[in-house]
């Protein structure tokens, strides 16, 4: 296995494990997700796809696409991790979504929330895809 190969497989399941948490959430524990927690979700769920397709073929293109992904991902899950953390951050609107998006369903140790996991797949994610190297012809 190439050395690329295994940041994008590692990436892979880093991206399987989050979507699987927030079907999780949403499908067992009936949490409803909220506008950010969506947004948040589109950003994840191709990247299973893009780095499993990259991880089966060591396609090093994907690097990029799938940093753009993960980069615009951590920021959505920092903004709502301060929504949800920084009493006056969020908005003062009403929620068209159903549910506000500073509840924390979640509160582990007092600071892991749901946009909290999802911000450390996204920057381990881009950690792993800044290793990834161009390979040598």
């Amino acid at each position: 296995m190439e050395k690329n190969n295994r940041f994008f497989f590692i990436a892979w399941v880093i991206a399987i494990v989050a979507m699987l948490g927030s079907l999780y959430f949403s499908e067992i524990r009936n949490f409803v997700p909220c506008e950010m927690c969506w947004y948040q979700r589109i950003l994840m769920y191709p990247l299973v796809v893009i780095l499993g397709f990259a991880a089966l073929n060591d396609f090093y293109p994907f690097k990029y696409l799938v940093m753009t992904f993960s980069m615009i991902g951590l920021g959505f899950s920092v903004y709502h991790y301060m929504e949800q953390k920084i009493p006056g951050f969020a908005p003062i609107k009403a929620c068209v979504g159903g549910v506000s998006c500073n509840v924390e369903y979640i509160n582990w140790a007092g600071f892991i929330t749901i946009p909290f996991l999802a911000g450390t797949a996204f920057l381990i994610i881009t950690l792993l895809m800044i290793a990834v190297k161009k390979p040598v012809k």
